[in-house]
């Protein structure tokens, strides 16, 4: 059996997209700070042409051997680095915020919790393909099974939405977990009482923090006329924000989709890139590349990452090793969550996470890492019959 040529075929056009983009959407961040004319679109060429090498040598060797030893060599050393970064010096790490998110390195800067959720998909594929199975257990029993794993998220939620004061990261995590062990076996009764628990928790986490109710009060402002206008007057009244600040951000990357319409402005030709929308070329690339390829474009960009999806899915669906199995439908799960929560972000569906997009958002290491997390699945691809 061979490897997947389509899914590395259409991971590899995903991550040029993101090349082409990189050249086009950082224009007045390159001017604002002084950076070389060709410094994103370099540094994202050398970090796409790497992330494609990586992706088809881990398609060439043999999972039976190697998978097991990638995934815990990355789960543990992700796992250690972010316990153990927030206490290296500044000049070791940067900061984002006031949180330590990136490990210096001459040339590049890396992100461990991008490595930590490939390598945190194969320990719960290993785990749950030898803990969880289709027998009929009750309610007690399967929380007795599942503690253990709540227990470990609970330090990942310390490490990550804590310490590094990354939310969303934490809320993709925790519904690839819970979809994960569903599919391993688990109840729906299990699986509806995991959503309660991953929602109650995530209030917590937003109730707990300023910044993060400042940035669901921005959220809400966007939406609040619209949805507000569906209620009768004296509920309107109550549930109406006066004091949020104004959303530009989002108000911006909404008028840069509209201005794109169904065909664009063309590539390059983008107007609210030009220091109206910041991160553009990062969290809001999809609203930069709806301006200058058009809802058409978009369109056809969507049907690239559906068919990346598909692809996995189908790999995992037909793989007889339930830890190829149960792995293949994490990297799935951890795409699929990321594009809807970036996609749900940037037209105000949902608040703003901070989620790049898969393959295509400018940063080495969350390119890097689903390379690696793609690599490992088109291993398992050559086990299959496609």
């Amino acid at each position: 059996m061979e490897t997947d040529k389509i899914l590395f075929s259409l991971c590899a056009l995903a991550i040029f997209t993101g090349i082409v983009f990189s050249l086009s959407l950082p224009v007045f961040t390159i001017l604002f700070f002084d950076y070389a004319e060709y410094h994103f679109f370099i540094r994202q060429f050398l970090v796409g042409m790497i992330s494609i090498a990586i992706m088809w040598s881990l398609s060439l060797v043999d999972p039976d051997k190697f998978l097991m030893p990638i995934g815990f060599t990355i789960f543990l050393s992700c796992l250690l680095l972010m316990g153990v970064m927030h206490y290296l010096p500044e000049a070791l790490v940067t900061s984002a915020g006031g949180a330590k998110r990136w490990i210096r390195l001459p040339g590049f800067s890396f992100a461990p919790v991008e490595f930590f959720k490939i390598g945190f998909v194969y320990f719960l594929a290993w785990s749950f393909a030898r803990k969880l199975n289709d027998s009929k257990k009750t309610l007690k029993e399967e929380m007795t099974l599942i503690l253990p794993y709540i227990a470990v998220f609970i330090l990942v939620i310390y490490l990550i939405a804590v310490m590094q004061n990354d939310l969303g990261q934490v809320v993709v995590l925790a519904l690839t977990l819970a979809v994960m062990a569903f599919f391993a076996g688990t109840s729906l009764q299990l699986f509806m009482l995991s959503i309660l628990g991953s929602i109650f928790v995530f209030l917590v986490a937003i109730f707990s923090s300023s910044h993060r109710i400042l940035r669901i009060k921005t959220w809400w402002a966007t939406i609040q006329n619209m949805v507000l206008s569906l209620f009768p007057d004296k509920i309107a009244a109550v549930l109406r924000v006066d004091d949020a600040p104004e959303p530009y951000q989002i108000s911006h990357s909404l008028n840069a989709i509209k201005h794109g319409g169904l065909f664009g402005e063309g590539v390059g030709s983008g107007l609210f890139k030009l220091g109206y929308l910041s991160e553009v070329h990062t969290d809001f690339a999809l609203a930069g590349i709806a301006e200058e390829i058009g809802a058409i474009g978009v369109a056809l960009l969507t049907l690239v990452m559906i068919g990346i999806i598909y692809r996995i899915f189908k790999i995992s669906s037909r793989s007889q090793n339930r830890v190829y199995y149960l792995f293949s439908l994490g990297i799935g799960l951890l795409i699929v969550f990321s594009f809807l929560m970036n996609a749900y972000g940037i037209t105000s569906i949902t608040p703003i996470k901070g989620i790049s997009v898969p393959f295509i958002s400018y940063g080495g290491s969350s390119i890097l890492a689903i390379s690696v997390g793609i690599g490992m699945v088109l291993m398992i691809s050559k086990k299959v019959k496609l």
